[in-house]
Formats: C-alpha cells, sequence, structure tokens
C-alpha cells in the first residue's frame, strides 16, 4: 500500500517540493545524488551478514550438540535427544531466514515506490514546463499572425506549418 496521500505536497507556482529532499536553490527538488542505492547496499550487507552470523551460531550450536552426543554415548535416547534440540534450533533459523526475506521485500518495495512516486513528480514538473512553453509559443504565434495581418499578409501558410485549426486565431 503506498502513503502517496499521506505525503504533503506544497505547489506554488508548478514547483513541487517534497518534503525530505534535497532541493536546488530555487526552491524546485534537485536531482538524486544515489544516497539511496549506497545506503540499501550497506543495509543488504549488514542484514546479510546477520543472518551468516544466526545460521553460524546454529551450526555451532549443532556441532557442540553432535559432540556431545559422540562423546558421551549414541544410544536411542541421545539420538531423540539431539533431535528434540535441533529441531527448535532449525525452526528458528528458518524463521528468522522467513522474517529476513519478508522485511527485505518490504523496504525494496517501499524504495520502489518512493523512486517511481519521485520520476511521477519529475513528469509533472516537466509537464508543466512543457504546458509554459506551449503556451509561450501559442502566444508568439498569435502576436506574429496578428502583425502580420496589420501589415497586409496572407497568414494562411504560417497558420498551416503551425498546425492548427481553420479558426484558431
Amino acid at each position: 500500500m503506498s502513503d502517496t496521500y499521506s505525503r504533503p505536497i506544497i505547489d506554488e507556482g508548478a514547483a513541487t517540493v517534497v518534503m525530505g529532499a534535497p532541493q536546488s536553490e530555487e526552491g524546485a527538488p534537485s536531482q538524486p545524488t544515489g544516497e539511496p542505492e549506497r545506503r540499501s547496499a550497506g543495509t543488504s550487507w549488514s542484514r546479510d551478514f546477520r543472518f551468516m552470523l544466526v545460521v553460524l551460531a546454529a551450526i555451532v550450536v549443532l556441532f557442540l550438540a553432535f559432540a556431545l552426543l559422540i562423546a558421551f554415548s549414541p544410544t536411542g535416547a541421545a539420538i531423540s535427544a539431539l533431535a528434540i534440540i535441533a529441531a527448535p534450533i532449525a525452526t528458528m533459523v528458518a524463521a528468522y531466514y522467513g522474517i529476513s526475506l519478508a522485511l527485505r521485500q518490504v523496504s525494496d518495495a517501499r524504495e520502489t515506490a518512493d523512486s517511481s512516486e519521485a520520476r511521477a513528480r519529475a513528469a509533472e514538473v516537466t509537464a508543466r514546463e512543457s504546458d509554459a512553453w506551449a503556451a509561450q509559443m501559442e502566444s508568439g504565434l498569435r502576436v506574429a499572425v496578428a502583425k502580420l495581418r496589420a501589415a497586409g499578409q496572407d497568414t494562411r501558410d504560417v497558420e498551416r506549418a503551425a498546425g492548427t485549426p481553420d479558426e484558431f486565431f
């Protein structure tokens, strides 16, 4: 689920300000610096390292259990006791892996949502700039046609080149 509607957007004359985003001197969001990629790589490594430590600790505990079993006597009761010890350890490691995987997927989904939201905001800014540019070009075209008509010149070629409908001017 996205938190798009809970994030404030301040729109002052076609400038969208994203809270927490780095901004340039004009007040518009600046280009991403690549910091989230570096941060997520470091976070991913620390998650992998923690999981590796949990697995190694589980292996050490199981190794010690097997060593104690061999050292004292490998009877049926000892093997059953080892199974009773090993099963919860394996279950905890599997649960930790499942939780770690779920947290990683949530984190990746959140990063993807944030980056797509940033792209959408950039597209909105670009669309506003394009609309402003188109309005300026239309205004300039109207002025040019008005001046040509005032000078007594035919404006049909200009109107065709502009691709405007017949009753546009």
